[in-house]
């Protein structure tokens, strides 16, 4: 601890710590709204992909609360730096919609967007609707599978030969759980692996994101219920066929959604809440990077810090010009954007 720390070292170490601090906050290149104004007053669970270079599709669900029936799929462009306004592009009379996520198909070039309606998580139907031209207009839902629900709330990961697998979770009573839905054709066919849970305990692991850890190996980093406190992780050694029961890390989390992707210069980057709910739940948000796989994570830059306010739900992708975009939810009421230069993040 600091306080038990001698003078002479305590002050290089705060003033290494403010230079590091303030490098990380020159890497970030805008931060902005997607929004000032909509027709809905909450909103929640933002997504984003680039359809193609410099241009970014963010979707999110809006409408009058969360789980209200008015809650629609929302969507907005940006091109030139400029946002277009908000649209709805999916809704479904009388239940609300729920996260969306977003991608591009290396293969055949189609912008999907899925995700779920339903009264509440436990009794969702996955969607799945699909773009030829970046998002501008969209195809008419199709209904996944029984038992198939897509990607929860992160995006897939596509391997080499094409294949998306799709993390995803289910919220049944006093039980939580994750496992890999697999489509080698873009969404039209499935197959679902084995259940990932915690070995002690089933009520604990929803909303997966997936990352490459090494030559066939990838993890999943899960977000756990309150009383867990911390994020787990599985791993898989063939590419995501099958997966290791989940282990907690020493990452904290609040119950509260984050997402990771592989950066091109071989780091991993995390933007999470790193907090439990009793030390300051979803009040910050930090992106954090890896160098080694995400065995080990260091903090980059802090993003949002304010008491009680809620900033939450973010998804984050690396654009063809080797710049990070993410975007999270500001305190329920807009989506905010950031764009970061990961050259600056030392």
């Amino acid at each position: 601890m600091l306080s038990t720390c001698p003078k002479t070292l305590i002050w290089p170490l705060l003033a290494a710590f403010a230079v590091s601090t303030h490098a990380g906050q020159e890497a970030i290149v805008s931060h902005e709204f997607i929004y000032e104004t909509a027709p809905f007053p909450s909103c929640h669970a933002s997504t984003l992909v680039e359809v193609d270079q410099g241009q970014i599709v963010a979707a999110w669900f809006g409408g009058a609360d969360e789980g209200a029936e008015d809650v629609g799929i929302w969507a907005s462009t940006r091109l030139d730096g400029e946002w277009s306004a908000p649209v709805e592009v999916a809704r479904h009379e009388g239940v609300p919609c729920w996260n969306p996520v977003l991608w591009k198909d290396r293969v055949s070039g189609e912008a999907l967007l899925f995700y779920k309606a339903g009264p509440s998580p436990d009794t969702w139907t996955g969607f799945l609707k699909r773009s030829k031209d970046n998002g501008r207009t969209w195809s008419a839902p199709e209904k996944l599978p029984a038992g198939i629900l897509g990607p929860i709330k992160n995006k897939p990961f596509q391997l080499e030969d094409g294949t998306l697998l799709c993390g995803t979770s289910v919220e049944s009573w006093e039980a939580w759980g994750c496992w890999c839905e697999i489509t080698r054709d873009g969404g039209r066919t499935w197959t679902k692996g084995a259940p990932i849970n915690l070995e002690d305990d089933l009520y604990g692991i929803i909303q997966p994101t997936i990352f490459r850890a090494g030559p066939n190996k990838l993890r999943m980093l899960t977000r756990s219920r309150t009383a867990i406190g911390r994020v787990c992780a599985s791993t898989s050694e063939d590419n995501g066929l099958t997966w290791t029961p989940a282990k907690r890390t020493e990452l904290p989390n609040p119950n509260a959604g984050f997402d990771a992707v592989n950066l091109e210069d071989g780091r991993v980057a995390l933007i999470f809440n790193p907090t439990t709910r009793k030390t300051g739940g979803r009040g910050i948000l930090t992106l954090s990077l890896s160098s080694d796989g995400g065995e080990t994570w260091r903090n980059a830059i802090e993003l949002e810090k304010t008491p009680g306010a809620e900033f939450s739900y973010p998804a984050i992708i690396q654009l063809a010009d080797g710049r990070i975009a993410l975007t999270y939810t500001w305190k329920r009421e807009r989506i905010r954007f950031a764009l970061i230069d990961p050259k600056l993040l030392k």
